[in-house]
């Protein structure tokens, strides 16, 4: 996916059609964990990837692997909606059991379990409460804000935590 970012940011359209069908699954996932409505997440998702291919020129493989970035431009955007709510909206619970299950072949889930007990492990050599914080950004798609005010610690320590946090992952992933 690293390549086809590239490419996009190059102009090459036909990276971007090879991208969607790779990436959508995944990015709709954590719009739907994020919004929790069904319709507001794939209009979400539309406006995901109108915003990854005006900004594919800013991504950089060195920083972070291409679906973590893309992870990232969707969080951001899921935030953004979120606080655009009214405070008393709530979302139907029932949404996330809406979505179709296009259920992987066995040597995907094999692969993937595999890699989520990598991914497990490299997360328990954080410290307790980087993972926490890890955890609560990039899986719960909590707010630096929100993550903050929970550890009781200054916003830019967060975001350190967070940074060194991925870097280690990053390494121990690698």
């Amino acid at each position: 996916m690293d390549q086809l970012l590239l490419r996009m940011a190059a102009g090459e359209r036909a990276a971007f059609r090879a991208l969607y069908p790779l990436a959508s699954p995944k990015l709709f996932g954590v719009c739907l964990r994020m919004l929790r409505d069904r319709a507001e997440a794939e209009d979400a998702l539309q406006e995901i990837f109108t915003r990854i291919w005006t900004r594919s020129h800013r991504y950089d493989p060195d920083k972070a692997p291409a679906m973590i970035w893309m992870i990232a431009v969707a969080r951001n955007l899921c935030i953004d909606r979120l606080r655009a709510r009214p405070r008393d909206a709530r979302p139907d619970d029932d949404a996330a059991s809406a979505v179709a299950d296009p259920s992987p072949s066995a040597e995907a889930r094999i692969i993937a379990r595999g890699e989520a007990d990598r991914f497990r492990l490299c997360l328990n050599t954080l410290g307790a409460d980087h993972a926490q914080a890890v955890r609560g950004a990039y899986l719960d798609g909590l707010s630096y804000e929100d993550l903050a005010r929970r550890h009781a610690i200054p916003l830019n320590t967060l975001r350190s935590w967070l940074r060194r946090g991925l870097q280690k992952l990053r390494e121990c992933m690698s």
